[in-house]
């Protein structure tokens, strides 16, 4: 009720006749005075007693205003304590429900930018391929060894949000292409030759490569160089035939008069320690000719990178290259597991790559496809991340002290010289190490570089490698933001994988054969010798069509050093100019690895004709 709703009662209150109000009069009933009748009120509340009066309290007409006035202030008085109350508690309330809109947001804010200054480990949720949204992140301890720790959630969560609204844009142009067009004026040409067959009749040369599958392939080709250089005949246990075997003559085994000889006693075995590192064909002439003309058999132990690549006559780099890209091929066994493996990353569809042929040979699918088909293509990483890589690079990986301890204790037993090493401060400190981009990169600088580079969250990936370092809780970063990831584990079923499990060599050829037929292939280390023979072999017979990713790790490095301040846009851009720089087509460099790089007159031909188009 306002105040002028009291006004239209026409009551007269006064201080003294309040004064006079008993409490009493406060309980009574009230009636209407016959000379001052009161508003809203019939004739039916009119009461009188026996002799015709009106009730004694009604006959003082002063207190019945004064009864009237108190009641209805007392009234008033109580509601407008009720609406301070009320505007008092709905103040309280917006206050309160805005401190928790705050505290909400303060919540969610600390979760996605925490700069890396956790206790746990970061795991990103896995998610269907086809979804257009991206959990972020929980964190959560990865087992019961050691919780893995980043320095890199803030530009993680960066990365997912990325990946989240790339889902319906179109990827850069030249991500699954050569970017330059003068990769394709370069062809194929160390089948052909112009010399003699060798007779091999100085004597026999036998090899033990040492390593895996790669080292030996590398070992066998320079073996069958050395074996050119001095006329001798290569015993090879198990080939097939190659018109390679032509240039040198090639036996199974040792004649029998030379096979009850001890070799090492008449001074026939060559380990490592005795040949020089990148050794000229002088020194094989000088030293190990001698050795045939008179015990007739040497036995190399080892052979790894002990012929130099450069000087080397013109003919005898042509059949280094003719035995690698031509002459070596898998057995029967390994090519249709092969082949089985890239029909299933190919999603069964039923095309062949343009280097299937040369891989899994007659396994090979006879449809062959453009390369636009996008919806079965696929990119294949060889993430150089096991233990034994790891602990020779000295570096630290932010795994804190318990990694340092684990790392320690490997090398310890595997790389006790490197000890000494450090021991005597001859190998920079782990931040330095890292600057120089010395370092292995990490699945999750791997993540952040595939992400940058504007790979879609739904592409399909071939994982290669052994164990990674850390186990899965380590590979989450990849498997969080690309979940299309896979390995030959997962392709093949226990029954199709079980022959190869004893056999690390035919598991790394099968790694060799999904990287090589990729349509585009990302290596973190260009030493390793997987990523270098699997690169060599797309640039000889890819035709320009076949893209390798090698990032410059010292350009990367300096980039990753500013994670806690770079903006996403900036990252991105950066890491793109970094591998593109990487991606320019050159002739082999003097002193490198034809394996590697056979962009050279002694493996390949190039046309100025097809540059110019």
């Amino acid at each position: 009720m306002t105040i002028n709703n009291l006004t239209n009662l026409n009551l007269s209150t006064t201080p003294s006749l309040l004064s006079n109000h008993t409490a009493s009069d406060a309980d009574r009933d009230f009636s209407d005075h016959p000379s001052t009748p009161i508003q809203g009120l019939t004739p039916r509340h009119r009461q009188v007693n026996s002799s015709g009066s009106f009730p004694p309290r009604f006959v003082n007409n002063h207190n019945y205003h004064s009864n009237k006035s108190k009641q209805f202030e007392l009234m008033m008085m109580r509601k407008k304590l009720g609406r301070d109350w009320f505007l008092r508690l709905k103040s309280v309330g917006v206050v309160l429900l805005m401190g928790l809109f705050f505290l909400a947001n303060w919540w969610i804010l600390t979760r996605i930018q925490d700069s890396g200054r956790v206790n746990q480990a970061l795991k990103l949720k896995f998610l269907k391929a086809n979804s257009t949204t991206v959990s972020i992140r929980e964190l959560v301890k990865f087992g019961k060894k050691r919780p893995q720790k980043t320095i890199y959630a803030r530009l993680l969560a960066k990365a997912a949000h990325a990946l989240a609204e790339r889902h319906y844009k179109i990827e850069p142009r030249d991500l699954w292409v050569e970017p330059y067009t003068v990769a394709s004026a370069w062809k194929p040409c160390s089948e052909e030759r112009d010399w003699e067959p060798s007779d091999g009749s100085t004597g026999y040369i036998m090899v033990s490569a040492n390593g895996g599958i790669n080292q030996q392939r590398v070992a066998v080709c320079n073996a069958v160089a050395v074996a050119r250089l001095l006329n001798a005949t290569l015993v090879i246990p198990t080939f097939l035939y190659s018109s390679v075997w032509r240039d040198v003559r090639i036996v199974k085994e040792l004649p029998k008069e030379l096979q009850s000889l001890d070799l090492e006693a008449v001074g026939s075995v060559v380990t490592d320690a005795d040949v020089v590192k990148e050794a000229k064909p002088s020194f094989f002439l000088k030293y190990i000719l001698p050795i045939l003309h008179v015990n007739r058999v040497v036995h190399f132990v080892g052979f790894g990178n002990r012929l130099a690549s450069d000087p080397i006559p013109f003919q005898l780099q042509r059949l280094r290259c003719r035995c690698n890209f031509h002459a070596l091929q898998f057995v029967p066994k390994i090519q249709a597991i092969g082949a089985l493996l890239l029909q299933r990353m190919r999603k069964n569809e039923s095309r062949s790559g343009p280097l299937d042929k040369y891989l899994v040979g007659s396994f090979a699918k006879s449809k062959i496809k453009g390369r636009n088909a996008a919806e079965s293509r696929y990119l294949a990483l060889h993430l150089r991340f096991e233990i034994d890589m790891v602990a020779h690079s000295s570096c630290e990986f932010g795994g804190g002290e318990e990694e340092r301890r684990e790392l320690e204790a490997y090398r310890q037993i595997h790389f006790p010289a490197l000890l000494e090493l450090r021991k005597s401060n001859k190998i920079p400190s782990p931040e330095e190490l890292r600057i120089e981009g010395l370092c292995p990169l990490m699945p999750e600088e791997t993540v952040l570089m595939l992400a940058a580079l504007g790979f879609k969250r739904g592409t399909h990936i071939f994982l290669a490698g052994a164990h990674i370092y850390g186990g899965k809780p380590r590979l989450a970063v990849l498997t969080g933001l690309f979940p299309n990831l896979v390995t030959k584990e997962n392709l093949l079923s226990p029954t199709e994988i079980e022959p190869f499990l004893n056999f690390s060599s035919q598991l790394a050829a099968l790694d060799f054969i999904g990287c090589t037929a990729s349509d585009d292939f990302a290596m973190t280390d260009s030493g390793s010798q997987l990523s270098s023979l699997v690169s060599g072999y797309r640039v000889y017979y890819g035709g320009g069509r076949m893209p390798t990713i090698r990032p410059n790790k010292r350009r990367i490095a300096d980039i990753f050093m500013k994670n806690n301040t770079i903006e996403w846009s900036v990252f991105e851009n950066r890491v793109r100019k970094a591998v593109r720089q990487t991606k320019r087509v050159f002739s082999r460099p003097t002193g490198r690895s034809v394996y590697r790089y056979p962009r050279c007159r002694e493996c390949m031909c190039f046309s100025a004709k097809s540059a110019a188009n």
